[in-house]
């Protein structure tokens, strides 16, 4: 019990059982880490996390339409709409009216898109994904129960769930 007291309370700033403050700052420690992350994804790679996001579902199940998509990464249909254009814009996805049905458009992938996709990172930042994989299954299993529950505890499930958070200045903290 003594390792998990000085785990629990190894915040000098926050008093013992001050629970809610340390859950509040981790959360906001989570937000800046991810923030930082997408902006670096931006910089880097000329593309966003929901855009790269999108395109992993399109090459992982194929060609989809776009409402397909939406369901895929959890995001809204029309969000999804926006983020086509722009990978058209770019020519990273076409989009093909299907032959049988021609009310369904199916976004696919070009080879521009197929490049990218093979050079970009993670959508978790780096030493995230490296840390998980290094991680027991049984810690990976816990970790994703404990942010789930805390999901439900927010009453959030409703709430989309964007690949990547996008939230304020994406200036680096001095």
């Amino acid at each position: 019990m003594d390792k998990i007291d000085k785990n629990i309370n190894s915040d000098p700033e926050v008093p013992k059982g001050c629970y809610d403050l340390r859950i509040l700052q981790a959360l906001r420690r989570i937000i800046r880490a991810v923030d930082l992350h997408s902006h670096k994804l931006s910089t880097l790679h000329k593309i966003t996390g929901p855009q790269l996001a999108c395109l992993l579902a399109v090459k992982q199940e194929g060609p989809l339409t776009s409402g397909n998509l939406a369901k895929n990464v959890y995001l809204s249909p029309s969000t999804v709409v926006g983020i086509v254009d722009r990978l058209e814009e770019k020519q990273l996805v076409m989009r093909k009216r299907s032959s049988e049905d021609r009310r369904q458009v199916h976004i696919s992938m070009t080879p521009t898109g197929e490049a990218l996709v093979a050079a970009a990172p993670s959508l978790l930042q780096d030493t995230l994904a490296t840390a998980l994989v290094e991680l027991p299954e049984i810690e990976q299993v816990s970790i994703t129960l404990a942010l789930e529950k805390l999901v439900d505890l927010m009453e959030a499930r409703h709430i989309g769930a964007s690949p990547l958070l996008e939230t304020g200045s994406l200036t680096a903290e001095k």
